[in-house]
């Protein structure tokens, strides 16, 4: 399948939410990835269901929803009822994965897992049949702006490793520091998705940013 953009609300103009979310939609972009912080779980807050069911509003693309909070077992529905197409949740913060997993596909969303730059995909072994989206974090998470850990791209070979045979659809979704530096030599690694956040909105042309992006030739992409 052709690889997905989702641009990160994170990042966007809060005082001009709406005309980011515009941008967003006319742009060659497939996902709004809308983080949410509770400042437990990462040391930030970012932001709740008000300014996600207004996203929701004027958002005409899935909405993809990355859960950096305790607990997340509590708001699935409720992130469900707010617009979320995609629920992710840390694998750090999730006692029973397989549950969660199932709880939020029963809400009929796409399951996702984030797993932190220090955490082994080896924990997602015995679940990796269960999970929609892995979302990999090439940054800390918590703040945006970070450097990108290069110990990503071997994380993304040894996961589509793990999904070979057992969950070929799997969706490798890379969260942070990513730009159309690096992008080609994520996709061959591995990963599908790519989350951009300070990459478009610092861009004179954030539209053309995102075409930059989406349009990475495929047949440069090699084993």
């Amino acid at each position: 399948m052709k690889h997905l953009i989702a641009p990160s609300v994170l990042s966007a103009d809060f005082a001009n939410l709406q005309k980011d979310i515009e941008m967003i939609n006319r742009s060659d972009a497939d996902w709004f990835h809308i983080d949410i912080m509770d400042g437990v779980f990462v040391p930030n807050i970012s932001f709740g269901f008000p300014v996600l069911k207004a996203i929701q509003k004027y958002a005409k693309k899935p909405l993809d929803v990355h859960l950096m909070i305790v607990d997340p077992d509590r708001y699935l529905q409720d992130f469900k009822l707010a617009g979320a197409e995609n629920i992710t949740v840390h694998i750090e913060a999730c006692t029973h994965l397989n549950r969660t997993m199932h709880a939020i596909k029963d809400l009929g969303c796409k399951a996702g897992v984030a797993v932190n730059p220090h955490t082994p995909i080896s924990l997602m072994e015995d679940s990796i049949e269960d999970i929609d989206i892995v979302c990999l974090m090439s940054v800390n998470p918590g703040f945006g702006g970070q450097k990108f850990i290069d110990n990503t791209y071997k994380k993304i070979k040894e996961l589509r490793l793990m999904a070979s045979g057992r969950n070929n659809d799997l969706l490798i979704e890379i969260d942070g520091g990513v730009s159309h530096q690096n992008a080609l030599k994520l996709l061959q690694a591995g990963a599908n998705v790519l989350v951009a956040g300070n990459s478009v909105f610092s861009a004179i042309d954030p539209v053309m940013e995102i075409a930059a992006l989406k349009n990475i030739n495929p047949d440069l992409i090699g084993g």
